[in-house]
């Protein structure tokens, strides 16, 4: 599970996880798709593959776009995307090491799963549930993301749910592209290869439709 495609796919996760939760803070709406397969991915524990953790390889249509866009150049380059980006993967290799915090991000998941029972994936209970695990556990690793963006659009509750779970959302797609092998070198010596395989990827989900 350490090819170039399942990195790009995870990376993808971590992008598109940063995205749509500027774009929530800024305008108060995101693509529901996207936001669907990054929440998703969340109770995806044991899933087949890398491209099942996003329901289908559709599912990162969105990162993937984002990857090609952020990695190609600074002329088409959102510094808050890469801002959030990076602090995501910082973020991640905190949590790396801490066994305690892992282990309370994976029973809050398990709680919220089985809340799926009763309400779809996006339901503002879900969501409430999500971002109380990451409130309680990645808000509290230092430095803190610290959100922009329209101040009416954060004051209220269910977008700052909705930022939070995308957020936990960005911090799983962050380990999972760490345990395919992913680094900050495979970002900065890797670029091209990245580029590339985004393109790839994109123009397999436009085959697909």
């Amino acid at each position: 599970m350490k090819n170039e495609r399942d990195r790009c796919i995870a990376l993808a996760g971590v992008f598109q996880a940063a995205e749509l939760a500027s774009q929530v803070a800024h305008t108060g709406m995101a693509d529901t798709a996207a936001v669907e397969a990054s929440i998703y991915s969340l109770f995806q524990i044991n899933a087949d593959s890398v491209e099942k953790v996003y329901n289908g390889l559709s599912g990162v249509a969105a990162g993937l776009r984002s990857v090609v866009q952020q990695l190609q150049g600074a002329d088409s380059r959102k510094m808050e995307t890469t801002r959030y980006v990076v602090s995501l993967l910082h973020l991640e290799r905190k949590l790396q090491h801490n066994m305690g915090m892992q282990e309370k991000i994976a029973m809050g998941i398990r709680t919220g799963k089985e809340r799926l029972v009763h309400y779809p994936m996006l339901h503002p209970n879900i969501l409430a549930g999500v971002a109380e695990v990451y409130t309680a556990t990645i808000s509290t690793l230092k430095p803190r993301i610290m959100v922009q963006g329209d101040p009416l659009h954060l004051k209220n509750q269910d977008n700052i749910n909705k930022i939070r779970a995308l957020l936990l959302a960005g911090i799983r797609s962050a380990m999972l592209w760490r345990q395919c092998g992913g680094g900050r070198l495979k970002i900065l010596l890797g670029r091209n290869k990245l580029i590339h395989t985004g393109h790839a990827l994109l123009q397999e989900i436009n085959a697909s439709v």
